[in-house]
């Protein structure tokens, strides 16, 4: 049985790379989507930090008056997600040395998420507090969710170092979850050892066991 969105490990590292593994892709034809509706979408934020608790209030107040703006916001953050996953896989080098992605692709997706941002953006405004001017994302209730985690897009596209932007390995048995390598020597290869990784480990013990074991007569 799927998890619920609000026991989903948050491996990413980044909370776009973990809105990223909100679809599970590993296996089958049908992905699982952890964000079905505009109340999975609510409560990811929340854990996240994408949103305060009373902001999520407001936003729920929000969705609630404006059924089609909730799923306004959900096809947005689908939109986001989708886009950088192809944006990460074309950056990701695979065990051939090739990328995981398809470079054309991830163009078209840098454009769509440059839409969605200056949408964001021009919705933002600058704001005075005690560090100084800053410019503040989510102003419309209805659209706080979509234009922050546009926001969050980008910072992690412009700020963090994608080189260490990582897939849990497919080939090996791993989920596919993407996440960020902060590790001292960039030698992580899990989305975590407690779960594929030692998954996969168990597999290939029991593999090597049945391969020694003598051909019954």
């Amino acid at each position: 049985m799927p998890l619920d969105v609000s026991e989903l490990p948050l491996v990413g590292g980044h909370p776009v790379l973990d809105l990223v593994n909100t679809l599970e892709r590993g296996g089958g034809s049908s992905p699982h989507d952890h964000l079905s509706d505009s109340s999975d979408l609510l409560r990811w934020s929340v854990r996240v930090g994408v949103l305060g608790d009373g902001e999520a209030d407001q936003v729920d107040r929000a969705w609630h008056d404006e059924p089609a703006a909730a799923h306004a916001g959900l096809v947005a953050v689908r939109d986001i997600r989708e886009g950088l996953h192809l944006v990460m896989l074309s950056l990701i080098t695979d065990a051939d040395g090739g990328t995981a992605g398809d470079p054309v692709e991830a163009g078209a997706a840098l454009v769509a998420l440059h839409e969605r941002w200056a949408g964001a953006a021009a919705r933002a405004r600058l704001v005075l507090d005690p560090s100084g001017v800053r410019l503040a994302y989510g102003t419309v209730p209805a659209m706080v969710v979509p234009d922050r985690i546009a926001e969050a897009a980008l910072d992690l596209m412009l700020t963090a170092d994608l080189t260490r932007v990582h897939r849990c390995p497919v080939r090996e048995g791993g989920c596919g979850w993407l996440f960020l390598d902060q590790s001292r020597n960039g030698s992580r290869r899990w989305c975590r050892m407690a779960d594929c990784g030692n998954t996969v480990k168990a597999r290939r013990l029991t593999e090597r066991r049945r391969a020694g074991r003598p051909p019954r007569s």
